[in-house]
């Protein structure tokens, strides 16, 4: 029996409607290990004790090794630290405090729109950085390789580096800055710089190797991370690592992906250069008084 046209086009208007809405409905949640290699020596580990080195380490532990979870619908996601409850006694709120001014706090992202934004805490004011998501020109590879039960392709990139990335901060090639035999020596008496920042330097640019999995087939991925044919499960850039270890699609309790709002609205330049005026100031302050110690 053929049915009336006006039933059969109410019957495909509600299928339509019904795709939509499943395409809308569509969420999913990822959880990612993050772990940073850094070399002491570059924060003149040099010269420090091994014991002082573990110390220092373990202080650090906390900031280098996270766990993020990222929450996403086919053009927006949330990607946010896990939040665990410090241990009594471990004395390290300040300085974990501090960092989260150079490593991030809460971001989001619209693939859609194009839009990156990331609230930031600075000495006790609330920032919203917004920018454009970066263009990345990945260049897709055939290699694969398996992460949980996702099958995952290889893609690599050239990725520009913030001069206020602290993860990829390194001690200074001091051997480029050496004059040639014959010039004019430095005065022996000046004294070498109080500024441990002096010492370091940030490359400006990494390689970024991905794995994306197009069994969920969304252009997102850990941090500022977009722009594969699928769901990027692992990250290696510089000396970052980010792997995801545990998916769940369509959870029954869903995180809302919302848009933050608080904050003033600066862009990521922006946001570095009140960090940089800051740091100056503090080494204005310090400088006379025991810079190095302080």
């Amino acid at each position: 029996m053929q049915l009336p046209l006006p039933k059969f086009s109410i019957i495909l208007l509600l299928l339509f409607l019904s795709l939509q809405v499943s395409a809308q409905d569509f969420q999913g949640q990822a959880i990612y290990q993050t772990k940073t290699s850094m070399d002491m020596s570059g924060w003149g580990g040099d010269q420090m004790s091994e014991q002082r080195k573990k110390q220092i380490a373990d202080r650090m532990k906390s900031m280098l090794e996270k766990t993020y979870v990222l929450n996403f619908n086919r053009s927006e996601s949330t990607y946010k630290e896990e939040e665990k409850l410090a241990a009594p006694g471990s004395g390290n709120s300040r300085w974990g405090g501090m960092m989260s001014s150079f490593t991030g706090g809460p971001q989001y992202k619209n693939v859609k729109e194009f839009l990156i934004l990331q609230e930031q805490e600075f000495f006790g004011k609330q920032f919203l950085v917004k920018d454009s998501l970066s263009s990345l020109d990945w260049k897709l590879g055939s290699e694969t390789k398996q992460i949980g039960q996702y099958t995952c392709f290889k893609a690599t990139t050239i990725k520009p580096v913030d001069d206020m990335d602290f993860m990829s901060m390194r001690r200074r090639n001091r051997g480029n800055d050496e004059k040639k035999e014959g010039e004019e020596k430095a005065d022996s008496t000046k004294k070498e710089s109080d500024d441990p920042f002096d010492e370091l330097e940030v490359p400006k640019f990494v390689v970024v190797t991905a794995w994306y999995t197009p069994q969920i087939p969304v252009s997102t991925g850990p941090g500022e991370y977009h722009g594969l044919p699928g769901l990027i499960l692992e990250v290696t850039a510089d000396k970052t690592v980010m792997l995801c270890t545990k998916i769940v699609m369509n959870p029954q309790e869903r995180e809302a992906i919302d848009r933050p709002e608080k904050g003033d609205i600066v862009t990521r330049e922006e946001y570095n250069q009140i960090m940089k005026d800051k740091i100056a100031e503090m080494r204005e302050m310090y400088g006379g008084r025991g810079g190095r110690r302080n």
